[in-house]
């Protein structure tokens, strides 16, 4: 039987089987994409907001550290260069004269300030509400993660991308413009790798248990547009728990 004729309720289960938190409707979580560093003084206060977001179960609040203000002095323990380039890469779209930080990217669409908080929140009830959603199906077992795609009309080419990140880091910073304080930072993304190209049909995918032996934490899966746009479908699960 193919999951896109399963009845509504079943789908929710099938979510909740595998881990992923779901909004109170059975709806995919809003991405939010923050862009940091623990070496900007203006960051903070979206790292904030980063974590009030990453309680919520319809938001995957995800955070990105870039490595280009290492040079002022902090040399933040979670940049990584690969982090910029897909924040250029969201520029480019979003046609931004240049990167900076903190940048929140929500859903892949809206691009704000990531201390603006009412501006961001208003970007996720916006993103909300635009179709169409993928429901993003996790199975975790003893050697790898498969991720399940039901078909879903409307849905051109889609990268299928595998993102590990840890729930929660505590650093004294020693230097810098931060020097002195204790950041928080939840949610910091610590590998991301392509896992297939996605055309609406149903598929599954594999994410490989050597990768996320090797990094640990949790796995999210975002569904997105070819040319890195808009995201249809997300979901995550904590690694090591067999569904």
């Amino acid at each position: 039987m193919r999951i896109a004729n399963l009845p509504a309720v079943l789908l929710l289960l099938s979510f909740l089987a595998a881990g992923a938190p779901v909004a109170a409707d059975g709806a995919p979580p809003v991405v939010v994409e923050l862009y940091t560093s623990q070496g900007c003084s203006s960051c903070p206060p979206a790292d904030e907001l980063l974590n009030e977001l990453s309680e919520r179960d319809d938001v995957l609040a995800l955070s990105f550290h870039v490595d280009y203000w290492d040079y002022i002095g902090w040399t933040d323990p979670f940049a990584d260069p690969d982090h910029g380039r897909r924040q250029q890469r969201y520029a480019r779209r979003f046609a931004e004269r240049s990167v900076y930080t903190p940048q929140m990217v929500i859903q892949g669409v809206y691009s704000e300030v990531g201390s603006r908080r009412d501006a961001v929140l208003a970007d996720i009830d916006r993103a909300r509400g635009a179709a169409p959603t993928v429901p993003v199906i996790l199975e975790t077992g003893a050697s790898d993660m498969r991720v399940r795609l039901p078909a879903t009309p409307g849905i051109g080419d889609a990268e299928v991308l595998a993102v590990l990140f840890d729930r929660e880091h505590r650093t004294r910073v020693r230097r810098g413009e931060n020097r002195g304080q204790v950041l928080r930072n939840r949610n910091v993304v610590r590998a991301l790798m392509p896992i297939g190209v996605w055309d609406g049909d149903a598929a599954e995918f594999r994410v490989p248990g050597s990768w996320t032996a090797d990094h640990g934490g949790v796995c999210a899966v975002l569904v997105q547009e070819t040319g890195q746009g808009r995201i249809v479908g997300a979901a995550w699960t904590r690694l090591g728990e067999p569904r």
